[in-house]
């Protein structure tokens, strides 16, 4: 199958309007999505390993995701990944490492340890491939972002911040990155 950023942008404003959609919901259906969250090592937080992403808990939350998810997202969509592959790769196994390791007696909600799954996935990927255009992207992310990977996943960010989900998010993204493969079937290779 051919890459076509086209298609993969039109995806990214899918997705970031389905964020919103649900968000708006919560608001007009107050109490309706509470219990969708993921709650570590609780059966009724196993949905929030795929539900989580879609979840925020206020109007800063919402935008104060929005905006990186859609820079980090129009970024993996412009490299040799595929996009569909790969952010539910770095969703799915970053809610089962939170929801394995994650903060007990906690909902953690939100779009952040997919953010910090694509700034590892950037990061590694690039330098990974070694191409030009994916060293580029690596080292803009790096700049960009990389103070923020490193300070959102230590337990002292903040009250009320999952950091945890952030490391977890971030290892996904790692993991992701190290078994990725280019869209013509071959592996990435290592430098």
């Amino acid at each position: 199958m051919k890459h076509r950023i086209v298609d993969e942008l039109h995806g990214v404003a899918v997705f970031v309007a389905i964020i919103w959609a649900v968000f708006i919901l919560d608001i007009l259906l107050p109490g309706e999505f509470n219990g969708f969250g993921l709650s570590p090592r609780s059966a009724v937080g196993l949905t929030g390993i795929v539900t989580m992403p879609f979840l925020h808990g206020d109007w800063d939350h919402l935008i104060g995701n929005t905006v990186p998810l859609i820079v980090l997202l129009c970024l993996l969509a412009g490299s040799r990944a595929n996009t569909y592959r790969i952010v539910p790769q770095i969703v799915v196994l970053g809610g089962i490492l939170l929801w394995l390791f994650g903060t007990v007696n906690t909902v953690h909600v939100g779009a952040s340890g997919l953010i910090y799954g694509l700034i590892a996935f950037l990061i590694v990927a690039g330098f990974r491939e070694g191409r030009l255009g994916a060293l580029a992207i690596a080292v803009f992310v790096g700049f960009t972002y990389g103070a923020t990977l490193i300070v959102g996943v230590l337990p002292t960010v903040g009250p009320g911040i999952s950091w945890d989900g952030h490391l977890t998010g971030a290892i996904a993204g790692g993991i992701v990155a190290r078994t990725a493969v280019a869209l013509d079937g071959t592996a990435v290779k290592s430098g």
